[in-house]
């Protein structure tokens, strides 16, 4: 077989052609084997867990001791509402539980339990609120507010 100068030229740029093509292909993820990595997940995503954690203990006492429903209802869907706001916010969905009967407590226990937990929630919602970019720095703002009122409206 004879080649001619046409005949490799051509073979030379078919080759470089191919060569180029793999590489370009290579460095835009076709062949690469590892998954991009998962996000992080966003920082109000602890906010959003704690509000969640509020309002079941909210609930875990209204069904274990309803007399004190009236006073505590209101609360409870305050933090939905304010679950309900993060959620869109950081566009996660958002995994309600039903209430579950934990065993009675005297009412002075749970209420000052549920005031507690008001009180380590607001301080979480201020640290948010200063760490927070301006347009959410209102949300965290108004949680925390609202925690520090149900705290008040617990004593």
């Amino acid at each position: 077989m004879v080649f001619t100068g046409t005949v490799l030229t051509n073979s030379r740029r078919n080759f470089l052609g191919v060569l180029l093509g793999s590489a370009a292909l290579a460095g835009c993820g076709v062949f690469d084997s590892e998954p991009e990595p998962a996000p992080p997940p966003d920082a109000f995503q602890p906010l959003l867990d704690e509000t969640l954690a509020l309002a079941a203990a909210y609930d875990r006492v209204i069904v274990s001791q309803p007399a004190l429903a009236t006073r505590l209802t209101p609360l409870a869907e305050d933090h939905r509402a304010h679950a309900a706001d993060l959620s869109r916010l950081i566009g996660a969905a958002l995994v309600s539980a039903a209430p579950s009967a934990s065993a009675p407590a005297a009412p002075a226990d749970s209420v000052a339990t549920l005031r507690k937990a008001e009180l380590a929630g607001q301080k979480t919602a201020a640290a948010a609120c200063k760490a927070a970019p301006a347009d959410r720095a209102m949300l965290a703002g108004s949680i925390a507010a609202c925690r520090a009122t149900h705290a008040e409206a617990l004593r």
